[in-house]
């Protein structure tokens, strides 16, 4: 019985993270398509299309997945859809502050579904300007202090080879477009302007740094503290609208 139930509990985690995995791939090919659509297939030419198809790659996006997402946008295969973006802004339970990004294909059935949801939390949605009021738009990009080559001792795998930080440093604040520079362990966290983004981001790859986060982020002015049970019905909340499939990304004022 013991060995029967613990299969059963292996088969549910396997459901659940490939579920999990499956909504992701989505997500990323809606976006991959939207970019494409909306700048053109070169990832060179294409900014956006680049920083979609780089988080693609880093959670294991199959190559004939991306190419086939990127063809749907440019009009090859096209099957006439067109996707449009849209953020709403509302109030979850005990008054936090929500700006869901949503890219969809049909405005009318994602706008009852996102009012839906924000009824079901405990909140409602708001007119627009009722909270991005208290959120600036900026680029976020995580790098480590050092770059990537390969070792002929190894194979030619590649290895990490460490920088000084403080040469690092120098070298990012002459980038134009940098707002603010914080240390982490292992590298830096770089905010960027929202219209100089992509350039920071290209100056930096020039730079061959490790770059292990790149995109852009809505970040609150005010933060609203909550604890205990008040941040737990909070924190559930954001997950459920995170969980709608046309749902990207969700920001809030909560701080965790």
């Amino acid at each position: 019985m013991s060995g029967h139930s613990k299969w059963d509990t292996i088969k549910h985690k396997k459901a659940a993270n490939d579920a999990k995995k499956g909504k992701v791939f989505s997500k990323l090919s809606v976006q991959i398509t939207h970019a494409a659509r909306q700048g053109g297939g070169d990832p060179e030419m294409n900014p956006n299309l680049r920083l979609y198809i780089d988080k693609a790659r880093e959670v294991g996006f199959p190559m004939d997945r991306i190419e086939k997402a990127i063809q749907k946008g440019t009009g090859e295969g096209s099957d006439g859809v067109v996707f449009e973006e849209i953020t709403y802004e509302g109030f979850g339970p005990h008054g936090i502050q929500l700006m869901v990004d949503v890219i969809t294909d049909n405005k009318n059935r994602t706008v009852a579904d996102i009012r839906q949801l924000f009824e079901a939390i405990g909140g409602n949605i708001g007119d627009t300007g009722s909270v991005s009021w208290n959120f600036d738009t900026k680029g976020y990009i995580v790098i480590k202090c050092g770059h990537m080559e390969k070792n002929p001792k190894f194979g030619g795998e590649d290895i990490f080879v460490p920088e000084d930080r403080e040469e690092v440093m120098l070298k990012l604040m002459d980038i134009e477009g940098i707002l603010d520079i914080q240390d982490t362990q292992e590298g830096y966290e770089i905010y960027t302007e929202y219209s100089k983004f992509a350039a920071v981001r290209d100056a930096v790859r020039i730079l061959n740094y490790v770059m292990e986060e790149s995109e852009i982020i809505k970040v609150p002015k005010i933060y609203k503290e909550l604890k205990g049970e008040q941040l737990t019905k909070a924190q559930e909340a954001i997950e459920r609208l995170e969980d709608h499939d046309d749902v990207q990304n969700v920001w809030t004022d909560l701080e965790y």
